[in-house]
């Protein structure tokens, strides 16, 4: 494909500072800063502690020279990096330290003092983005489950994040720019093949991501935006074992290829986000070794050699940062369709946000698990964004600008699970925690900051617990209060403020409309009543003045009805779906709401201006027939920006 772009040395005037705009904001396509390639190896214990820090250019091949020294000589310690600074914390002096030392890459020279952990202790692992460097885990003497982060651009002392699930040292720590991983490590009463995770951008404590093949400690990690690699770990016998996993879904650690030799306490780990490097380490019988290995991250195969140290001293739990890892992704080149399902920058937020995605539902013959996408401002068919972590029907959709979460439903198995998955990136849906109570046939809708499930059928009855949600926070739902009735299959949804829930069974089918004041909890309140009684399943579609309630079985019809959100009275008459069907996936970009699938089981999308009044118009198809599918969107009115 031809560059659409001018290169930054070649822009000269106002036209081509505009082609650049265009194609970093709009398309997503300018190749912009970044490709940092310093990767820095620092302290280290054998045979006695050392502040040498060297230098290589991850890019190319060759022996790493001399870049400075510690502030203080250190080793077992925690190091990353953002784009412009490195970070080392905590570690050995011989005894515990709290201290955090930082360089510029770009400035060869020592270190400086920058602040303090909350707890001094060695045995500990670092990683970062360009908002955010984190450490985890370590020694005190006695296993940390401590989780502390610095906001890199400033100097001061670090802030407690949350904790790890349990408390254990020597394992190691990669994040891309939105997810860290804590791979591994000593658990007492022996080393583990546990993975944690957490969010970068909130607070709080870490989950469960799946297992590594082998129990490792005294391991590294390098990663790009997309996979972390694992290299190297005493299990209980040197490894010479490197595993992959994928950031963005939850799940067990696979077979990568192996280094040149088998070592543990090779802590120095650097990457540019295409090439990982592994720097120093013991091998039996404890000698320590200089040899620098290097992988290509996105393809599998064993390790070749890059260079040496400077010297082999690296070895004792030296550290590793650089400036252009795979945390740091908003400044490297943005491939088409990697980081957004259109291949361009993803707007989102109310009436801005164009993206609709359907997930699950029931094809006649099986649950299923896959989404799909569409540009809901355009026409066309859908098209494949990923898998739920299961097949299932029958569950509400809510979403924020950024992530959408599909609840748990109708599957072989009875679970109260919620996925989410990011609007900006294609791939597959990740756990974000429980339902109160499993429920299915329930629906869901949202604002910016929550999204609210309610109703729902527990497999012995239907129930009228409403629950919420923090959206950028992973974790259970809390309750809230409850519906005026306790019903299935309703429509739904919100201005931002207010939450309106419409239709349903009791099991006898239903015409009341009730509502919520989303930033309250509390119970619903009657609003007014559908122009008839239906049921409808799991949709909610509106703008940030109208919500809409589209089909349903009254029996089977195709009547839209429409509400203004902020009064309180009877729904209207509104239009027509091109065909009588209900539980269909629904979306909205605030100007224009859409209908996919539905029973009797179909793929037709359906379309509607919401700010008019008239009958639907063919959208487009889904990409296979479902009924009972989840919806959400990135665009849609109970959205504030």
């Amino acid at each position: 494909m031809a560059n659409s772009y001018p290169r930054r040395d070649q822009a000269r005037g106002l036209w081509k500072i505009n082609d650049i705009t265009k194609n970093i904001k709009g398309d997503g396509t300018y190749p912009q800063l970044g490709g940092g390639t310093i990767g820095l190896f620092m302290g280290g214990g054998t045979p006695s502690i050392t502040a040498d820090v060297d230098q290589v250019r991850i890019e190319t091949s060759g022996n790493a020279t001399n870049f400075g020294d510690l502030a203080v000589a250190t080793f077992r310690v925690g190091s990353c990096g953002t784009f412009t600074r490195a970070f080392n914390g905590g570690g050995a002096t011989p005894s515990n330290t709290n201290n955090i030392g930082y360089c510029n890459f770009n400035s060869q020279g020592n270190f400086s003092d920058f602040g303090d952990l909350t707890v001094a202790r060695d045995y500990i692992s670092a990683s970062s983005n360009n908002v955010r460097s984190m450490w985890a885990g370590g020694y005190t003497p006695s296993q940390s489950d401590v989780i502390d982060f610095i906001t890199p651009t400033t100097i001061g002392n670090a802030t407690d994040f949350g904790n790890l699930i349990a408390g254990k040292y020597g394992g190691t720590q990669i994040s891309n720019s939105t997810r860290t991983l804590y791979l591994g490590g000593y658990e007492s009463p022996a080393p583990r093949d546990a993975i944690n995770f957490w969010e970068i951008s909130s607070t709080g404590n870490a989950v469960d991501f799946g297992d590594l093949i082998e129990a490792s400690l005294y391991t590294s990690s390098v990663g790009s935006t997309t996979r972390a690699c694992k290299m190297g770990a005493t299990t209980p016998s040197d490894s010479d074992t490197i595993e992959s996993v994928q950031f963005g879904t939850l799940g067990n650690g696979t077979d990568f290829g192996n280094l040149i030799s088998a070592r543990y306490m090779a802590k120095g780990a650097v990457s540019n986000g295409t090439k990982g490097l592994l720097g120093g380490g013991t091998p039996a019988p404890a000698d320590p070794t200089a040899i620098i290995d290097e992988i290509t991250i996105s393809t599998r195969g064993n390790a070749t050699d890059f260079g040496d140290l400077t010297s082999a001293c690296k070895e004792g739990n030296s550290a590793g940062a650089s400036n252009g890892h795979g945390g740091l992704q908003e400044f490297q080149p943005r491939p088409l369709e990697l980081y957004s399902p259109t291949g361009k920058v993803v707007p989102s937020g109310v009436g801005v946000g164009d993206i609709g995605v359907s997930g699950g539902g029931y094809s006649g013959s099986g649950y299923l698990d896959s989404m799909a996408f569409i540009q809901i401002s355009t026409l066309g068919n859908a098209t494949d964004f990923g898998t739920l972590s299961y097949g299932r029907q029958s569950q509400g959709g809510m979403s924020s600008t950024t992530r959408g979460m599909f609840n748990s439903g109708s599957s072989p198995a009875t679970v109260s699970d919620v996925d989410y998955i990011t609007f900006s990136a294609k791939g597959n849906a990740s756990n974000f925690g429980d339902l109160t109570t499993y429920r299915r046939g329930n629906t869901a809708f949202s604002n910016s900051t929550r999204g609210i499930v309610g109703g729902g059928y527990n497999g012995s009855s239907r129930i009228n617990n409403i629950d919420y949600f923090t959206i950028a926070t992973l974790g259970n739902g809390t309750d809230f209060g409850d519906m005026t009735e306790s019903k299935t299959s309703y429509g739904a949804m919100s201005n931002g403020t207010r939450g309106c829930m419409g239709g349903g069974r009791t099991p006898s089918t239903s015409n009341v409309i009730e509502y919520i004041t989303m930033a309250s909890t509390g119970n619903g309140t009657d609003f007014g009543d559908l122009s008839l009684a239906r049921w409808m399943g799991e949709g909610n579609a509106g703008s940030s003045t109208r919500g809409l309630f589209a089909g349903g079985t009254s029996p089977s019809t195709n009547v839209i009805d429409y509400i203004t959100i902020a009064s309180t009275g009877n729904a209207t008459d509104f239009g027509d779906l091109t065909v009588a069907k209900s539980y269909q996936a629904v979306g909205s970009n605030n100007t224009r709401c859409t209908f996919g699938g539905g029973h009797p089981t179909t793929n037709v999308i359906d379309y509607v201006t919401v700010a008019s009044t008239g009958n639907a118009i063919d959208f487009g198809d889904m990409t296979s027939s479902r009924y009972t599918p989840g919806g959400v969107s990135n665009g849609h009115g109970g959205l504030s920006s």
